[in-house]
C-alpha cells in the first residue's frame, strides 16, 4: 500500500504532470503552434478534423464525469486523492480538445450544437454503459469501465493520432503527447487498484465482463464508423499532400488503406484488454462484430 500511495499521490501528480511535461505548454502544445495552413480554404480536411475533435470532446466528458463521480465511491482515500488528479486531467482533456474546435473555427457559441451534430451514436451508447455503473456507485465496474476499457482505448487512439500527425500537424501531435503521458498512468492505477478488489469481490466478475462486452462492441461500431469516412484521406490525395509514413505497433500508416488502419487499431485496443483483464483477474469477452 506505500508503493500505491506514493505513485498515485498527488504530489507525485504534481512533480509528473503540471510541473513536469505540462510546463511552458498552452493549452496542451507549446505557445505559439497553430493548426497547420492545410486547414485554411480546405472545407473537407477542416470539416474531417472537427468530427474527429468532436469525438475527442465525447470521450473526455464521459471520463470526467466517470472519475468525478467515482470519487465518493472509492474505498480508501488513496484511490479517492488519485481519482481527483484524474478528474483534474480529464477536465484539462475536455478544455484542450474544445479548444481545438475553437481554433478550427468553430464559434463559441456554436460548440454543442456541433458537438450534437457530431457526436458518433456509438460512442454515446459506450458511455453510457460507463456512466449507469458510476451513478450506481459501483467502484469495481466504473474503475474497470474507465481507467481499464475507455483509457485503454484512449490510450490507443492517441497513440496512432499522434503517429498520423507529429510530421502533419505538430501542435495537435504535442497536445496529444500530453494526454498520452496521462492515460499511462490512469490505466495503471486501473490495474493496480482493481486486482485485489476483484480478489475481495469475486461475485463481481460476470458483471464486469458483460460490462466489458458491451463497451467493446460500441467502441469497435466506433471505430468502424470513423475508418468509413474516406473523404480527407482522398483529400490529401487529391491535393497532393502525402501521408505520415510513421509507424503504429510496426504498421507503417502512410501504406494503410483505412480499412487496414481500423484493423490494427481495432486489434492493438483488444489484445492490450486481454493482458490488463488478465492481471486483474477478469476473463476478456469477445464482442460481436458491429
Amino acid at each position: 500500500m506505500a508503493d500505491f500511495l506514493s505513485a498515485y499521490s498527488i504530489q507525485n501528480w504534481l512533480e509528473s504532470c503540471p510541473q513536469g511535461y505540462l510546463e511552458k505548454t498552452e493549452y496542451g502544445h507549446a505557445p505559439g503552434e497553430n493548426e497547420p495552413e492545410l486547414f485554411d480554404g480546405n472545407e473537407v480536411l477542416r470539416a474531417d478534423a472537427i468530427r474527429t475533435t468532436v469525438q475527442l470532446v465525447v470521450g473526455e466528458r464521459c471520463a470526467l464525469a466517470a472519475s468525478s463521480g467515482l470519487i465518493n465511491a472509492a474505498p480508501d482515500e488513496a484511490s479517492k486523492r488519485f481519482l481527483a488528479t484524474q478528474t483534474l486531467d480529464e477536465a484539462r482533456h475536455v478544455e484542450i480538445f474544445t479548444q481545438r474546435l475553437l481554433d478550427l473555427g468553430v464559434r463559441k457559441n456554436e460548440i454543442e450544437d456541433v458537438i450534437s451534430q457530431h457526436a458518433n451514436p456509438n460512442l454515446v451508447s459506450f458511455a453510457e454503459i460507463l456512466l449507469e455503473k458510476v451513478d450506481k456507485k459501483d467502484f469495481v465496474a466504473g474503475v474497470v469501465g474507465q481507467n481499464i476499457v475507455l483509457e485503454g482505448m484512449a490510450f490507443s487512439v492517441f497513440e496512432m493520432m499522434y503517429a498520423m500527425n507529429s510530421d502533419l500537424n505538430p501542435k495537435f501531435a504535442h497536445t496529444l503527447s500530453g494526454t498520452i503521458a496521462d492515460e499511462r498512468r490512469h490505466v495503471g492505477f486501473g490495474e493496480n487498484r482493481i486486482g485485489s478488489l476483484i480478489q475481495e469481490y469475486p461475485e463481481k466478475k460476470p458483471e464486469v465482463e458483460k460490462m466489458q462486452k458491451d463497451m467493446s462492441y460500441f467502441m469497435l461500431a466506433t471505430f468502424s464508423d470513423a475508418f468509413r469516412d474516406t473523404q480527407a484521406v482522398d483529400e490529401l490525395e487529391r491535393i497532393g499532400q502525402e501521408r505520415s509514413h510513421n509507424e503504429f505497433r510496426g504498421a507503417d500508416l502512410g501504406a494503410l488503406s483505412p480499412e487496414q488502419m481500423e484493423h490494427v487499431l481495432a486489434d492493438t485496443v483488444l489484445k492490450e484488454f486481454k493482458v490488463r483483464l488478465d492481471r486483474i483477474g477478469i476473463d476478456y469477452q469477445t464482442p460481436a462484430t458491429p
